[in-house]
């Protein structure tokens, strides 16, 4: 009977144990396992309706956790929680966390708010952003003034921390400004064709940096001397970005003219200048044979129109009946040439060896403006001539002894235009040789010009 009862509490006491450790103890053929997903059974009956650990709080995202007994409890002991953050933040720390036995979670979490690469400043330029580089914040690029922005103007922090469009520049696309003077007119100088004109250089002013680099004049700069017609000034400016600024303007030379003048029939004209240009001036002359009548030189004046009056060449008309040898001289001053013979008698061997040598060139010493004058014969039987008309005898004898020629012997005097004894032969002297040293003589030489431009000549 003993032994029954003390059977008896045996099998009570082994009930009871497994009845509160049943969680860890697996009978055959119950369908019970110690641990289920990790789960303490223990606890999941002890902690049914006590929270084990602390409430997960994740600032800027959320937790979907599972507990060993469904959803009722959310940090019982084996709870296993997924860390999800929220848009534009990214988790610090593990995916999963797990209520352990010692109250706390496996590990520690953290949302942050994603941030993208810091911008770079843009050189001459800058950008502003809304919420710095985190997600979700706006930035506007600028530029300084004198730049545009190449690119995206405005960038946006995406979740995938990079920033949205392009990466921006500032970039010099306008070009340098330049002004040019407004358009320079003058009048030339009198008695010439060109006119000085002057102006200030344009200064370029490059809209970005204010740097230029190049500065180029195309045409003739300030100062110098500008012929008649219209001429085009360019100035063009460089800057550091190749940019380039132009500006033109004209300067416009004017002439003053009168109306052409001609060279008188039987006569030259030599003007200066441009021959009608305001303050040219025109000279007349006549061939040999003629003399000028009328103003030797006329100047064409600032109203365009000529000084004077119109010249005209006359055949020479010599007048005889002077008083005195100097008053005959006069006639021929700065119009003809003078080759005086003077011969004791007509019947002189050398004046008639000259006159012989003189005939066959007459058309030359009227080519060279030169007038013979004969002087024949001894006071009182003294005559002179000068072509067809007679001198005086008296006047024949005042030439003489004006120009200290012998009475008794052959003589031959030269004289220039400006009544200067420019030679005197003893003997005859041909016509080469009076011609060679008349040739010579300054306005010779001016006349020789005159008369090759019209073709006049010789046979």
């Amino acid at each position: 009977m003993h032994v029954f009862w003390q059977s008896f509490l045996l099998l009570i006491y082994i009930s009871f144990l497994a009845a509160v450790f049943s969680p860890y103890f697996s009978i055959v053929g119950s369908g019970i396992s110690p641990l289920e997903d990790d789960e303490d059974a223990y606890a999941r009956s002890r902690y049914k309706e006590t929270p084990w650990c602390s409430p997960i709080k994740v600032k800027h995202g959320y937790a979907n956790c599972r507990t060993p007994q469904g959803e009722y409890y959310k940090n019982v002991l084996g709870t296993r929680c997924e860390i999800r953050c929220q848009k534009g933040y990214e988790l610090h720390g593990p995916q999963q966390l797990i209520c352990q036995s010692s109250k706390r979670w496996s590990g520690k979490v953290l949302c942050k708010q994603k941030r993208c690469p810091t911008l770079s400043m843009p050189t001459n330029g800058g950008f502003k952003c809304l919420d710095g580089a985190y997600f979700g914040s706006r930035c506007e690029y600028y530029c300084s003034p004198g730049y545009q922005l190449k690119g995206d103007r405005i960038v946006t922090c995406m979740d995938n921390k990079a920033w949205s469009g392009r990466p921006a520049s500032c970039v010099d696309t306008e070009p340098p400004r330049i002004q040019c003077p407004s358009v320079k007119e003058k009048t030339a100088e009198p008695n010439k064709l060109t006119a000085r004109v002057f102006w200030d250089t344009p200064e370029g002013r490059d809209t970005a940096d204010g740097i230029l680099t190049d500065v180029i004049l195309k045409g003739l700069p300030p100062g110098s001397h500008f012929p008649e017609g219209d001429h085009k000034i360019q100035y063009t400016v460089y800057d550091r970005a190749e940019n380039k600024g132009t500006c033109k303007f004209l300067v416009k030379v004017r002439v003053r003219r009168c109306v052409k003048l001609n060279a008188p029939d039987n006569g030259y004209i030599k003007c200066s200048g441009d021959g009608n240009n305001y303050g040219a001036m025109c000279e007349f002359s006549c061939i040999g044979g003629y003399e000028l009548q009328g103003s030797p030189a006329r100047v064409c004046q600032y109203n365009l129109g000529w000084s004077g009056v119109e010249p005209t060449c006359a055949p020479m008309n010599i007048n005889v009946n002077v008083r005195t040898a100097a008053a005959l001289l006069d006639q021929f001053y700065e119009k003809r040439r003078l080759l005086i013979i003077s011969t004791p008698t007509a019947a002189n061997f050398f004046y008639r060896m000259q006159l012989g040598m003189l005939q066959p060139a007459q058309c030359g010493l009227d080519l060279r403006h030169v007038t013979v004058v004969e002087l024949v014969g001894i006071f009182p039987a003294q005559i002179g001539r000068i072509g067809v008309k007679l001198l005086p005898p008296s006047l024949a004898l005042q030439l003489r002894l004006l120009l200290r020629i012998p009475h008794y012997n052959f003589n031959i005097v030269v004289m220039d235009k400006h009544g200067m004894d420019k030679e005197r032969y003893p003997f005859p002297a041909t016509p080469a040789e009076l011609f060679a040293l008349i040739d010579n003589f300054p306005l010779r030489k001016e006349e020789m010009k005159l008369q090759a431009e019209i073709g006049q000549s010789c046979p």
